[in-house]
């Protein structure tokens, strides 16, 4: 009976504490939007499934709209300005009348904004021509917000490009950058060995970024993703490598003569960087410059210290994950000169893998706390205000969250499937996706 009414108290805490963390990072104020599929001419019509696909997730996934199911639509539906009709008198039910802007605006469907328009092949080149209309103007002058025609190659490649370009400049009339052109760098053993691997943030365009033959691992990106930092299994043990993203060759950096060398973590000019070593003896924190020079113990303990993260806002505060509590692995915060140490988490199980929002003012992380107590599962604090709420559960383990450069997304690993892969979500747990499928795949970073 004690432990009903211990969990019946969680879940409500859970509940209260829920919608004012992930208001203020998902939002709750929505318009509507439709997302007309597509239809194309010639060979263009080969590639239009990929265009409605990938112009519908790219919206969907910005989590800015509300999404009019397709269901609801309209059986004519536009593919050209041209193709709107104004009635004499508008008649819901007359469904063999022109299209027209309130067939969008009106019940069902009950749109703010349509999406729409075709492909076509052009010299050669895949062409979509693109228009956003706002359904609820007077007419059609008046209506369309954007009007454009995109160009890229007449395959699969060509198909994602236009349509990508077509939802980011939907999404910049509302102040949102798409995620379009962001990556996903993460651990994968396909090629035999664990090794560094890219992806785009959709999961497409898979490929292999370092070849060590060893354990490479706990990838880290330069805020100006022009370097990539990560761990690799060498003669000397574990150290700190770091490769040019732009030439793909590696960049000198000194580790310090220790027998692990780990986590390494930019600070937001990418001038320095935060990692754990065991010059001491126990891994602890420290900072560098980007190069490795420069060394300066942060941290003074006796015990483990590791995955140093800078506020990416600040550059001022660190949140890690130590031993000092003497229980298990707990999540820790203190300004990039050690001092101000404050534990985050409550001590209960273990708390590891903490990742700054863009904003720095949340803190992703998994636990072993919760709803499913035993297995990690991801979280999400308000570091202010030490509010958490818990996105995962009951869907085997989940860790290392790292969040999207939009702040509202989030990718990590879970081996919910039955093996490790990697998974988005929307920071409020919905919208799972799985972006990988083959060998075992793990922490993952998102870069711009």
């Amino acid at each position: 009976m004690k432990k009903l009414l211990l969990l019946l108290t969680a879940t409500a805490l859970f509940a209260q504490q829920r919608p004012d963390i992930i208001g203020q990072i998902v939002g709750t104020q929505k318009a509507t939007i439709a997302i007309a599929d597509m239809r194309g001419a010639g060979r263009a019509a080969e590639q239009t499934a990929v265009v409605n696909s990938t112009i519908f997730r790219d919206i969907e996934d910005a989590a800015i709209f509300k999404m009019a199911p397709k269901s609801m639509y309209p059986l004519k539906v536009p593919q050209r300005p041209q193709d709107f009709r104004k009635p004499l008198q508008y008649d819901p039910n007359n469904r063999n009348a022109d299209p027209w802007l309130m067939d969008w605006s009106e019940p069902p469907v009950n749109a703010d904004y349509l999406a729409f328009g075709y492909t076509a092949e052009q010299d050669g080149q895949l062409v979509l021509f693109g228009w956003l209309f706002n359904v609820r103007q007077p007419d059609v002058a008046a209506a369309q917000v954007i009007g454009k025609l995109y160009f890229g190659p007449l395959d699969e490649t060509g198909a994602r490009k236009v349509a990508h370009e077509f939802a980011a400049d939907i999404l910049k009339q509302f102040g949102v950058e798409s995620l379009a052109g962001s990556k996903i760098y993460y651990v994968s053993n396909r090629s035999g060995h664990k090794e560094i691997w890219s992806m785009d943030y959709d999961g497409g365009n898979q490929k292999q970024v370092t070849s060590y033959s060893t354990i490479t691992t706990m990838p880290s990106v330069s805020p100006d993703a022009t370097r990539l930092a990560f761990t690799s299994w060498t003669p000397n043990g574990p150290q700190i490598l770091v490769h040019s993203l732009e030439t793909l060759r590696r960049i000198p950096f000194y580790n310090p003569r220790a027998g692990v060398n780990q986590n390494a973590s930019y600070t937001p000019d990418g001038k320095q960087m935060v990692f754990s070593s065991s010059v001491s003896g126990y891994s602890q924190l420290y900072i560098a410059n980007a190069d490795g020079s420069n060394l300066k113990r942060i941290t003074q303990t006796r015990v483990v210290e590791v995955e140093p993260k800078v506020n990416p806002k600040t550059g001022n505060d660190i949140v890690f994950v130590s031993g000092r509590s003497g229980v298990s692995p707990q999540l820790y915060r203190m300004n990039i000169e050690g001092a101000d140490v404050q534990r985050l988490t409550t001590g209960e199980g273990q708390a590891t893998n903490p990742s700054w929002n863009p904003q720095g003012t949340h803190v992703a992380f998994a636990w072993t706390r919760g709803y499913d107590p035993g297995n990690f599962n991801i979280f999400v604090m308000d570091v202010a205000t030490g509010n958490y709420v818990q996105l995962t559960s009951g869907a085997g383990r989940n860790e290392n969250p790292t969040w999207a450069p939009d702040g509202k997304h989030i990718v990590f690993a879970s081996d919910r499937g039955g093996r490790m892969q990697i998974w988005s979500m929307l920071a409020d747990g919905t919208q799972l996706r799985q972006l990988t499928s083959s060998g075992i795949n793990e922490k993952p970073v998102w870069s711009k």
